[in-house]
Parts: C-alpha cells; structure tokens; sequence
C-alpha cells in the first residue's frame, strides 16, 4: 500500500514540475512577444492543471487573442474574469470585449462595455449613438459586393494603396527573398511592400516587389503618396545604418516612419521623420487629398490609448511639422488604425467605437480647423467581427479596397475589392405598439405585414417598437397581435394601440366576470335597439371578435316598477334583442350559451314594489349583463 502511495506521490511531482516547465516556457514567450508558441505553452499547462491562477488565464487569452483565436481566447477570458472581474484593467476589458464579439457573443460584449463606463455618462452616450446608428444600417439602402482577391495567399496580406493606374500593398508571401526571417508574433515571414497593375474589375497583375532599396529585413508595409506620386511614405522596422534591429528601452522593436522621393524602382532621398522614436512607433500613414496634411498612428506618449491617430503639416519644402492627436471624438483607450482620406472625410479603423469586432472601419467628417464629427461604423459587410481595416476608396466613391482577417479568406489577412450595389426600392415600416389605457410600450407583440402573397413578421422589442423594410411599390397590410391583448391596426404613423383583455372585461355581481361596458338604456316600456344601446352593444362584438375563445350569457334586468310578470317578459324580450344585435354582427350564436329575463327578481337596491325611490335609483335596476362562461 505505501509503496503504491509512493509510486503516485511520486508521479504527482513529476507531472507538476513539467507542468511548471510548460508554463515557464510559455510565460518567456508571452514576454517575448512570441504568441503563437506561447498560445501552444498555454494551452498544454492549461490542460492539466485543475486551479489556473487568473494571471496565467488572462495570458494565455491575450496570447490566443493576438493570433486571431478569440474562441479560445474568450473561453480562458471568462474563465479569469469567473475569477476575479477586478483584476481585469482596462487593456484586458478591451480585448475580453473584443474576444465575445469575435465569436459574436454581443449581449454578453455589450454588458461587459456598459459596465465599464457606468461612472462615464458622456461616452456612454457616443456608444449607445454609435450603436443606433450600426442598428440602422440596413435602413440606408446600400449593399456591397466583397471579392477576395486572387493575389492573396495563406499569409498576410494587406493594405492596399493606389498608386496611379497601379496599387501597392504589403504581404508575407516571402517569394522575392529566399531564406528571410519570420516574425515570432505570428510565425510568419517578414511584410515586404509589392506594386501590383490594377486591373478594371479590381484584381491585381504583375506583382514585384517595390522600391526595393528602401525596404528592410524586417516590417515594411503601408505606403501612401502625394497626390503627384513623388513622395512616398512608407511604415519599417526601426533598424540600424546596418540594417539591425533597435530596441526601445524596454527591448521592444517599434515601427518607424520613412519617406523619400520616388525616381524609378528606387526610393531616394530617403528621410526619417523626425518625431521617431526607439521608445514608440509611428507608422500607417495617409496623405489629404490636397497634399498638406500627413495622418499616422503612433503609441507616443500622452496618447488617449493603445494607438491613436495623429497628423501634422507637410511643409512645401518636404519636412514634415509637429505631430498633433486628433483628439477624443477620434481616439479612445483602445486601438486606432489605419488612416485614409477622402474629400473631407477620414476614414480609419478601431476596435475603441462601437463595432462588431476587432477592428471596424469609420468614418468622420474633418472641418478646415481640424474638427471631427462623432465617428460611423461601416457596417456589414464592410466590417465583420473579426479585424476589417486598411480601407480605400477609388476614385468613383463606389469601389475601393479593404483588409480583413475574416472567415473564409485565404489565410491571415486578405485583400478585398469591394463594390457598391444597386439596390431595389425599399421603404420602412417602423412605429411603436402600446397599451391603449396606461400608454406603455408592449414587448413581445407580433407585428405582420402581408403585402400580397408574401409575410414578413417582427417581434416588437422591450421600447414597444418594430421596423420592417418592404419594397417601395408594395402596398402593406399590418396588423398586431399578442394573447392577452386585441389585434391592432397603425394609425398614419404607423403607431398602434392595442386593447388588453383585462381591460375589457370587469368584476359584476357575485364576482362574474363580465364584458365591461356602460348601461343599455331602452326607451320606457319599449325593447328595441337605441342608437345608444347599439354603440355599447358594439363593444361586446369588439371583445368577441378580437378573443374568439370567449363565450357568454345574456341576461336582462328591469326595476320594479310594473307588474312582475310584465318586467319579466320586457326583460326576456330586450335580452333577445341584444342576442339578436350581437348575432347579426357575425358573432356564431353557438357562442352565447344563454339568453334570458330576469324581470325585477335580482334588483340591485332596496326598489322593490312600494318602496319609494328616484328614476336614478331605479335605473341602477334597468341592466344588461355580458357574463363571460369561457374564455
């Protein structure tokens, strides 16, 4: 028995110092920047051991996260945040929300985000715009049409230029160099920058390799021109004269900008900006359209988060002025990418607006004075859950070209042309269904609208509202309906109201349930319908026409005033008056169960023969009731 107790004890040490061997591995790669090893360390620790710390959790997330695996990176995020919500800072909020909405579990991204700026009303306040706006979308009535290009590979690439006639984008095919490094974050070669003809339908001829003096071993990728295509601005490596690596302090390799003048296949007069760092990168960079202002991302200091979007003039002798943020109505604590201009209008990406995952494309509008308007989400299918960025817009405002890492691409990040669609005529049927006496909205109503043959159905949301588009030539039926309440019909605002049951009906005498409606008065000694009578008898077919579940009896009472046997045939004779009103509507007379007279039998009050009392009183007596016997 000991000897088996030793055996195991034994074997529980063993496994646990391998595992710690698999973590200390993992954790070096963490440090290093190498995720896609580390995600494999991560995952094998993660395996066997029953008790994760949440420290080790939110790694091995980031690490997944970084490759692009949100579903295993969501998974170990709920596991830590399970664990210990409060140790989640604000980068690791911004890459749980971004993991859920990865694997397009919105509810839960959104009630993380919310939580987040509870104490921040004002950004709360963007968000839940921004959010309308993307909600709305499919209201503008503009579709695309998305093609991966032939010219992507199983590696990255991205970031497609115009360049004249040509355009200009960066990859990880690694067919130019023979035997060139590769990147630890990914494991994948190192970008280079290609020139590419363009061709009519979008595609790409002919690729090379671009300005291949002015490239590195390393990173290069994301040029942008002036307009006359002289200049070029390119994102490298920060590197040495001797073309190594320079770390910043903390041993980190950043990305800097380079520009120089384009003569041939050559880059000459090769210039590094001057706001450069070891300790921060600048890089993406994007040219106005009047070729004055050049916009980058950089992670300097006193930004708003991880990357922000920055300009700053281009003086008519080529230098480059002061670098200036754009500001937070641009920039926020998450990640903002990948500059273009157009006309008046900056369009980027960013993963700190409100979104549909990972990066998403904007776009603001930007005043002479540098002001930008609340930016816009794109929308499907521009932007997806996963990372969509690097937009540009040719030259007829309808087509242009998008990166994106999304399902069902090449592999990595791909390039895709987009185009705009025409799109039919469509009109939208939007309004909101309430309770007709207390004017709340109701949720949960099933609103449809047939247009000839065809029904599209909505479910009314929690503010009572619903929007269903139709085509503009359509002429619509709508009609809402939900138990416990009749079917409505819109007003010319395409509002309805509808009536609840309960407050149809009222408790009678001896507590019956009855159809609540106001006295039937009939002319003295007469049983005939009044218009009066026939306006309230009206309501009882409303009831049973909208609840045709109900069924009820039918009984008439008179005062005391008269011979009993009289009041007992008068009461008898109105009682089939009403029965034969209600039938004569459409109502099945298999639904009234009984008609009958009461005469004076069942007064309401002490009026009875020889008591002295006040038409008032004895009209309390004079009384039709719609008892409901099933419903």
């Amino acid at each position: 028995m000991k000897k088996h107790y030793y055996i195991a004890a034994l074997f529980f040490c063993i496994t646990s110092m391998m595992g710690q061997s698999v973590l200390r591995k993992a954790e070096v790669h963490y440090r290093d920047f190498a995720y896609t090893e580390a995600a494999k360390e991560y995952e094998q620790y993660l395996e066997g051991e029953k008790n994760p710390k949440t420290e080790i959790l939110m790694h091995a997330a980031e690490a997944n996260f970084h490759i692009g695996n949100t579903g295993a990176a969501s998974r170990y995020f709920d596991q830590a945040y399970a664990q210990q919500p409060d140790a989640f800072t604000q980068p690791y909020l911004n890459l749980y929300i971004q993991a859920l909405k990865g694997e397009e579990h919105y509810a839960e991204a959104d009630a993380i985000l919310w939580k987040k700026y509870a104490g921040n009303p004002e950004v709360l306040e963007k968000l839940q715009k921004q959010k309308s706006h993307l909600d709305s979308l499919t209201a503008l009535g503009i579709k695309y049409k998305l093609d991966n290009l032939a010219i992507n590979t199983d590696k990255a690439d991205f970031g497609a230029t115009f360049y004249g006639k040509k355009v200009v984008f960066a990859s990880a095919r690694d067919t130019v160099r023979d035997g060139a490094k590769t990147y630890s974050w990914n494991a994948q070669p190192y970008l280079s920058l290609y020139v590419a003809d363009r061709n009519a339908d979008g595609s790409f001829g002919k690729e090379k390799e671009f300005l291949k003096n002015a490239q590195t071993d390393y990173h290069n990728a994301q040029a942008a021109f002036s307009p006359d295509l002289k200049t070029v601005y390119v994102s490298v490596n920060n590197v040495s004269k001797q073309g190594r690596l320079q770390n910043s302090d903390k041993g980190t390799n950043n990305i800097q900008l380079v520009y120089g003048q384009v003569q041939g296949e050559r880059l000459n007069k090769k210039t590094i900006a001057a706001f450069n760092s070891n300790e921060f990168s600048t890089g993406q960079p994007a040219v106005s359209p009047d070729g004055k202002w050049l916009y980058f991302v950089s992670d300097m200091p006193g930004g708003y988060g991880a990357t922000d979007i920055y300009y700053c003039e281009i003086y008519s002798d080529g230098k480059l002025g002061t670098p200036v943020n754009a500001g937070p109505t641009v920039n926020t604590d998450g990640r903002e990418m990948f500059p273009y201009l157009k006309g008046d209008v900056l369009y980027f990406s960013s993963d700190g607006h409100y979104g549909l995952g990972g990066l998403d494309i904007f776009r603001s509008t930007v005043t002479a004075d540098k002001q930008f308007s609340l930016p816009q989400n794109l929308g499907k299918p521009l932007n997806s859950n996963r990372d969509d960025f690097a937009f540009a817009l040719a030259e007829d405002g309808k087509s242009g070209y998008l990166s994106s890492n999304r399902a069902g691409g090449k592999g990595d990040d791909d390039i895709y042309y987009f185009t705009e669609e025409e799109k039919a005529c469509e009109k939208i049927i939007t309004g909101i269904i309430t309770d007709k006496k207390s004017g709340q909205p109701i949720e949960g109503v099933e609103v449809t609208i047939t247009v000839g043959e065809k029904e599209f159905t909505e479910v009314t949301k929690a503010d009572g509202s619903y929007t269903i588009t139709i085509s503009c030539d359509s002429i619509p039926v709508v009609t809402a309906k939900k138990d416990g309440f009749a079917t409505g019909e819109p007003d010319k605002d395409g509002n309805i109201n509808l009536d609840a049951y309960t407050d149809l009906v009222k408790k009678g005498e001896g507590g019956a349930e009855m159809i609540d409606i106001n006295p039937i008065y009939f002319d003295f000694d007469q049983y005939y319908i009044t218009p009066q009578a026939a306006s309230e008898l009206d309501k009882v077919v409303y009831v049973m026409q909208q609840f045709p579940n109900v069924s009820i009896k039918i009984e008439s009472h008179t005062d005391s005033r008269g011979k009993d046997d009289y009041n007992l045939r008068l009461s008898d004779d109105r009682a089939k008056s009403t029965y034969s009103y209600i039938t004569s509507k459409g109502i099945d007379p298999k639904r009234i169960e009984s008609v009958k007279g009461f005469g004076e039998s069942r007064l309401l009050n002490k009026c009875s023969n020889g008591i002295q009392c006040t038409d008032e009183e004895h009209q309390l007596n004079r009384r039709s009731n719609f008892i409901i016997v099933k419903k």
